[in-house]
């Protein structure tokens, strides 16, 4: 620590940011998941922990909001390459499964269901892994981060803040509802992440969707029976805008919806697609960067506490390292933004 320069040359330490923090002395605790079955379109969210960990090391550590920023203690949790792998060998199997489904297959022909079978039981230990590593750190008094991998891998976090606060709201930032049931016969599919979260996590008094503008018909009126749901579609917030409403004014009333308790869930697509053009399923429209990152500083502003966050559908190409280095920044303001909403520390 008292080499530590945090104005000097990131140097890769197998932590994120390059921090010199271990997770017994951190305050919030980052774990990487990297895991990508699911994935309706295209690869590479298993990838995304290890490149935004790499990416991460370029990204400066002022922050104009937070005074000594690189002081909050935040931590790494190793990643696993045991999921990593488990992850690629699954990975074989759902796309057999989709490709059958897509072609018209029959979803109940026996080695169909096998695979499914597979791949659920798979998930669920997977869940369980996330739920008891989440589970020992806020035991800890640890404030936990899911780094995915697909957006699937944050329940078990969510399930174990539930055992801890009598309700609480969620933030969800996302091109998709993820609001389908069992989607491709996967129970714990990356477009069901927000269906599980309703139907198996207790205490959910609200889940606040921003930037939505790809979803289905019955996750619309799933959406509409279920009044727990407040969508600020992209379409809406769009019109709003064009009309004459300001992003401040958009900001308060997305906050105002949510209770005194906020998971934030933030799916990279949420934002456009030219900053993270590598994402599993891109979406023309999103927030902007500076949207995003505005409306979690009103988050912070708002005298909310953020009891835990994640950042997923970050994926890599050898080529383009873009999605990185966009996701590095934003799971660094994620990080900050958690920080000073529980600590009261934020600039006006």
């Amino acid at each position: 620590m008292n080499s530590f320069d945090p104005n000097g040359i990131g140097q890769p330490n197998g932590r994120y940011f390059a921090l010199p923090y271990t997770v017994e002395e951190a305050e919030i605790v980052l774990i990487p998941v990297p895991w990508d079955v699911t994935t309706s379109y295209h690869t590479g969210a298993s990838r995304g922990p290890q490149a935004i960990l790499e990416a991460s090391t370029q990204v400066d550590l002022f922050d104009f909001s937070i005074e000594n920023a690189w002081q909050i203690k935040i931590g790494t949790h190793p990643i696993n390459e045991g999921i990593y792998s488990r992850s690629i060998e699954l990975r074989n199997d759902a796309e057999h499964v989709i490709r059958h489904l897509e072609e018209g297959g029959d979803p109940d022909e026996k080695v169909i269901v096998k695979r499914i079978q597979r791949i659920n039981e798979a998930s669920a230990e997977l869940n369980d892994w996330v739920r008891f590593h989440s589970l020992d750190y806020l035991d800890k008094g640890k404030l936990v981060g899911i780094v995915g991998g697909e957006h699937s891998v944050p329940l078990g976090l969510i399930k174990v803040l539930s055992g801890r606060y009598a309700n609480f709201g969620v933030l969800h930032i996302d091109a998709h509802a993820d609001l389908r049931e069992a989607y491709e016969g996967f129970t714990h599919s990356h477009a069901s992440i927000m269906y599980n979260v309703l139907h198996e996590v207790e205490n959910i008094e609200r889940l606040v969707q921003v930037g939505i503008r790809d979803l289905s018909q019955d996750e619309m009126c799933f959406a509409d029976q279920d009044d727990r749901i407040v969508m600020f579609n992209d379409e809406a917030l769009s019109e709003a805008m064009f009309s004459g409403k300001n992003w401040q004014q958009l900001c308060n009333d997305i906050i105002n919806k949510l209770p005194e308790n906020v998971y934030v869930s933030f799916d990279i697509d949420g934002l456009s697609p030219d900053l993270c053009p590598n994402t599993g399923t891109p979406v023309p429209g999103g927030l902007s960067f500076q949207q995003a990152t505005y409306l979690l500083r009103t988050l912070a502003k708002s005298g909310r506490r953020i009891i835990g966050f994640d950042l997923n559908e970050v994926a890599s190409n050898e080529n383009i390292d873009l999605d990185a280095n966009v996701g590095a920044r934003l799971l660094y303001k994620l990080c900050c933004y958690s920080h000073i909403a529980n600590n009261n520390l934020i600039k006006t």
